[in-house]
């Protein structure tokens, strides 16, 4: 019995599925059974202390060895860790393992075996998560202080583009998350706006200066890096996921859904298919005659230069005949794969409008994630950035690219070209892009950055 490749293609999305779901409880169990080994190795060879040269005398080289050990097995705790975290953005994990749970019970309809499992559930992640942090914190604590130098250096690389152009940052940007940075910064432009005397960049070097003494600054760098790492990579995986799943979609759909369909609805043979359904546009019926017509004049050209032996009428018309069928073929098999082509891109269409519907958490992130990459551009990159869009999407060369993109677009769908609204649009919409450009400049970027304004002006210039 042979099975369906439907319920084939339906098994292995299925299961993909359920793999991707189950990321987190996979990098949780990934970062306790590397936990486990690192404890392991502190009870047969440390007396169940801590991995290190003070704990058992051992010789350089079985302790390098063991060091080798444990920074591996550190590492794999701390990357499924960050894994986890990420993970529980994108999907909601306790509703997830709810669900299961509760698809599980609903045959005998026991609720209450369903809340104690919930329960037991939930308090084996809490386990394994006090267990984990049990087990590293006595390494991570001997590496704080050179992690809170590397993030401290970093900080202060950002403190002083910011000092340097205060204005450059959005109002809503903020480095340290804690609500006393936040009462300290506070403070500083209530005293800035009192004393109006000192100059900016002065308070600003108090305001870091302030903030490094106080006594919760290494928790709140740590954190502030952690929050830009899973914020990075929750972005990056969201924007692969807005290009890759819809352009996915729109592939399996034209082939093994629409593309089926057009072509069952289709006549088997050319004989019996209609004119229209041989072209769906004059273009490509032009273009057909045109091609018919090239190839009886290269006929007629290779007789008349002796290449071919003259052919009788009858011979002529024969070999008209199979080329017109070639012919007649190959635009009727384009016809159909503009219309596989409309449907398909519909279907995709409907794909990335669900992710965005679904996904608004992560939109959130995405443009915070967007802010911070354009606000922490020097201002000669972010005027050089502005210059490069808007001469190819305005600029004086912009016309041509317009007209070979809506070409395309319309071979792409099947749509006949109609050069009145290709030249109406290309008069109209690069003007609107360029105001709402200027717009954008004058209205946002010339308060939040005046010094890229004036690059721009003089690098336009």
């Amino acid at each position: 019995m042979t099975i369906s490749p439907w319920i084939a293609i339906g098994k292995y999305l299925h299961s993909a599925n359920d793999w991707y779901q189950e990321t987190p409880e996979r990098a949780l169990d990934q970062a306790y059974n590397a936990a486990l080994a690192i404890k392991e190795l502190e009870d047969e060879h440390f007396n169940g202390k801590k991995i290190s040269a003070q704990s058992v005398n051992y010789g350089d080289s079985v302790q390098s060895y063991f060091n080798s050990e444990l920074r591996k097995y550190l590492k794999i705790v701390k990357m499924r860790l960050v894994e986890f975290n990420a993970s529980r953005y994108v999907f909601n994990f306790q509703e997830r393992v709810a669900g299961q749970l509760h698809h599980r019970n609903l045959g005998d309809k026991s609720t209450k075996i369903y809340g104690l499992e919930t329960r037991d559930r939930a308090s084996e992640f809490f386990e394994k998560l006090e267990f984990i942090d049990g087990v590293i914190n006595k390494y991570t604590k001997a590496q704080t202080l050179q992690n809170l130098t590397e993030s401290l250096s970093v900080a202060n690389s950002q403190n002083v583009s910011v000092n340097s152009s205060h204005q450059n940052s959005p109002p809503s940007e903020n480095n340290y998350s804690g609500e006393s940075n936040k009462n300290i910064a506070n403070n500083v432009d209530t005293s800035a706006a009192e004393m109006s005397l000192l100059p900016r960049s002065l308070l600003g070097t108090l305001n870091r200066i302030t903030r490094d003494l106080n006594p919760e600054a290494e928790k709140e760098v740590i954190k502030s890096f952690r929050n830009s790492k899973v914020k990075t990579i929750i972005s990056i995986r969201f924007i692969l996921l807005l290009i890759l799943i819809p352009l996915l979609a729109q592939q399996l759909s034209k082939n093994f859904i629409v593309g089926p369909i057009v072509d069952q609805a289709r006549p088997a043979e050319i004989s019996r298919t209609e004119i229209s359904q041989i072209f769906i546009n004059e273009d490509l019926e032009e273009e057909a005659f045109q091609e018919l017509q090239r190839f009886e004049e290269l006929m007629k050209f290779r007789e008349l230069v002796g290449l071919v032996a003259p052919l009788s009428a009858e011979e002529k018309e024969k070999e008209l005949a199979l080329k017109a069928v070639k012919i007649a073929e190959e635009y009727r098999n384009e016809s159909a794969n503009a219309i596989k082509n409309v449907f398909s891109d519909l279907v995709a269409c409907g794909v990335f409008a669900g992710i965005i519907i679904n996904n608004k958490r992560q939109i959130d992130i995405l443009k915070s994630f967007m802010d911070d990459v354009v606000y922490g551009l020097s201002d000669s990159a972010k005027a050089f950035i502005i210059i490069l869009f808007t001469d190819i999407f305005v600029g004086f060369h912009s016309p041509h690219g317009w007209e070979v993109i809506l070409e395309n677009v319309s071979k792409h769908l099947g749509v006949p070209e109609n050069r009145d609204f290709i030249f109406l649009f290309i008069a109209t919409f690069p003007v609107i892009l360029d105001a709402v450009f200027k717009y954008w400049i004058f209205r946002y970027l010339n308060r939040s950055s005046p010094s890229a304004v004036a690059t721009y002006k003089n690098m336009n210039e």
